[in-house]
């Protein structure tokens, strides 16, 4: 009786131990869906002000996933729908996302007062964060992620819109920019790489 517990013990260890062998190849053979920066590179770092005037600076959100993409508060069409996907995102997390900052960085510092952003990020998702700062402030931000902008005169009531690029940057818990997703990925791709990250990292 004793060396069948015994023997019954043993599979039970050995089972576990294959389980987590499995576990490791399955994770460590996992390929990133977005576009991969290889070796990864330590994100720019920048202190801008959040909707609510508090100063918010890149490397102190070490620990954490950041999600940024630049646009502003006028835009018709590309930043609500990014800003719906962010809120799709965290709600696909759950708990996990908690792990996770997201950031909108305006690209229009004329218009995009912190008031202003305060009561559109909001209407996304109250921990959603909006950042802005002087035009020389920006203008460094914006050079050192190769953001493109151009102010293109309407003649409307709005008076302009802005032309710019529609990229999502992810900073890795450890500071450094891994990936980029292009305006329109998949929301569903973008989870299981901010899933994997949070295993990694923990």
């Amino acid at each position: 009786m004793k060396t069948r517990f015994g023997f019954l013990g043993v599979g039970i260890v050995v089972g576990i131990a294959l389980m987590l062998v499995g576990w490791q190849i399955v994770q460590r053979s996992y390929r990133y869906q977005g576009s991969l920066i290889d070796p990864p590179l330590a994100a720019p770092d920048f202190a801008l002000n959040d909707q609510s005037g508090s100063s918010f600076r890149l490397s102190e959100q070490r620990g954490k996933i950041v999600l940024i993409f630049f646009g502003y508060t006028n835009c018709p069409d590309v930043c609500p729908l990014t800003m719906a996907n962010y809120r799709q995102i965290k709600s696909e997390l759950g708990v996990q996302a908690d792990q996770v900052e997201f950031v909108l960085i305006t690209i229009d510092p004329e218009r995009d007062t912190p008031e202003r952003l305060q009561g559109y990020v909001s209407s996304f998702d109250p921990r959603f964060i909006g950042l802005s700062g002087s035009l020389e402030e920006m203008q460094k931000v914006w050079e050192s992620f190769g953001v493109y902008r151009a102010k293109v005169e309407t003649g409307s009531a709005s008076g302009y819109t802005m032309d710019h690029s529609a990229r999502m940057y992810l900073i890795d818990p450890s500071g450094n920019w891994r990936l980029t997703y292009p305006y329109g990925f998949e929301n569903e791709k973008i989870v299981a790489d901010l899933q994997h990250m949070l295993r990694e990292a923990n």
